[in-house]
């Protein structure tokens, strides 16, 4: 049996998306942002980083109280859901069971599970972290190489100031920032099509002006959204030629665009001028 750092090294990208708080579509917009990265032909997993509330076995429809194999007592193999990977404690615990654990046994658990699943040849996995800049976080950035991070934040003023100690946060760790996502930002209502802003507007923009980083999805709020999340059968999978999966399709092109971009440069190297004096 390979190592699991070296399994690990098998995973092109490593993307994690995360929020400064609760209720702002985290965890939504990761799985559809993976299942339209997989709609793209690429190959891609899912880690629920979530311990304290893993919400991916029910967002993927994975039938309640399915775990993954284990080999040599010891290493998981990955579910896979609607084409593709994933691994989260919801699979190893009983749904109704709560996790009253301490930072030190969270970190380990969630290790484990990053360290111990035999991954793929994956091209991107997405990790959906859990709320907030705490000890995963950090722990996530020591233990592996993230190609970025996403920030996903809705327009409210509350939302976006705890989205700020999140970039905060991964600019402090050296973890690229590939964009901000402004979540839940339109409403249309179903009867007449009147558009509004129930979370206010501007956010994301705000910023993408004050820390120089682009708002790569703009994303609306939609009741399909919800419905089709909580029925284990998302956006992206239910309404693929919808405007909404359209909305996440983009988001997902987008984020390529930064990532090709955050890899020209690596390959390109720094650029050195001579000049006479």
């Amino acid at each position: 049996m390979r190592d699991c750092v070296e399994k690990l090294n098998t995973v092109k990208h490593i993307v994690c998306v995360a929020s400064g708080k609760g209720g702002v579509g985290k965890s939504t917009t990761a799985v559809n942002l993976a299942l339209a990265l997989h709609a793209r032909g690429l190959q891609v997993g899912l880690l629920d980083a979530d311990i304290y509330g893993p919400s991916q076995p029910m967002m993927l429809g994975v039938k309640s109280g399915t775990r993954p194999k284990v080999i040599d007592r010891k290493y998981m193999e990955p579910i896979r859901a609607h084409g593709i990977e994933s691994n989260s404690m919801g699979y190893l615990v009983d749904s109704n069971t709560a996790m009253v654990w301490r930072a030190p046994m969270i970190v380990a658990a969630f290790n484990q599970i990053l360290k111990d699943t035999l991954w793929s040849e994956l091209d991107y996995l997405i990790v959906d972290m859990p709320p907030g800049t705490g000890d995963i976080q950090l722990s996530l950035s020591q233990s592996v190489t993230l190609t970025g991070a996403v920030i996903v934040t809705t327009p409210q003023d509350v939302a976006l100031l705890d989205a700020r100690k999140g970039i905060e946060m991964f600019r402090k760790v050296n973890v690229p920032l590939l964009g901000v996502v402004e979540n839940m930002g339109v409403h249309i209502c179903s009867n007449c099509g009147h558009a509004e802003a129930i979370f206010g507007q501007g956010g994301g923009q705000q910023i993408s002006e004050d820390y120089g980083i682009d708002v790569i999805g703009s994303l609306p709020l939609d009741l399909s959204i919800r419905e089709h999340t909580d029925n284990g059968n998302p956006i992206v999978i239910a309404q693929p030629d919808g405007a909404v999966a359209q909305a996440y399709l983009a988001l997902a092109d987008r984020m390529l665009e930064k990532v090709a971009q955050l890899d020209n440069s690596a390959v390109a190297g720094p650029k050195i001028t001579i000049t006479e004096d």
